[in-house]
């Protein structure tokens, strides 16, 4: 099985194909890891995960700088439908609009838009950074083994908004 980690300038690729290995090491998949640009690369692969650090509107304009990119990852989640692991702003990127700095469209794969956190007569420390706890909301084969209210770390100021509750695995509360 191979996954393409896709490099569009934006995220710690090296760290996330890192991780990939670890937990691979765990199993007895043969996977082959690459971090890749490439449309035809990207094309055969089986999975692929999307970073992103930075803001929404740098890591859309980063994938739309690259040749094909674009349409290659519309094809890979949309006709294809093969699965796509989004990583910070690269899973924000799934959303039809984000709001940081100005608006911008994103991939329009999951009716959402992505806003500021609203920070509730400012009580509320921006950007979120730190330990919390998350709630699942359903069953998911990549979080098997995790017990409910499991903490995991945060860094952002912006939040995913979304009506389509299907797609909502987990959340915090904060």
């Amino acid at each position: 099985m191979s996954v393409a980690i896709i490099d569009y300038g934006s995220g710690n690729l090296r760290s996330a194909a890192k991780a990939l290995e670890a937990a691979a090491s765990n199993t007895n998949l043969d996977l082959k890891i690459v971090v890749t640009s490439n449309p035809e690369v990207i094309k055969k692969s089986n999975k692929v995960i999307l970073p992103g650090q930075g803001s929404f509107r740098d890591c859309y304009l980063g994938i739309k700088k690259i040749s094909g990119l674009e349409d290659t990852l519309n094809e890979f989640v949309l006709v294809k439908k093969k699965p796509i692991f989004g990583i910070c702003v690269g899973m924000q990127l799934f959303a039809k609009i984000g709001y940081e700095s100005q608006e911008t469209k994103g991939f329009g794969w999951v009716d959402a838009t992505v806003k500021k956190i609203n920070n509730i007569n400012k009580t509320l420390k921006l950007p979120h950074m730190g330990w919390n706890q998350i709630e699942f909301k359903k069953d998911f084969t990549l979080f098997s083994g995790l017990k409910n209210k499991s903490h995991m770390y945060f860094l952002h100021s912006y939040e995913f908004l979304t009506k389509q509750k299907d797609c909502i695995i987990a959340t915090v509360n904060y």
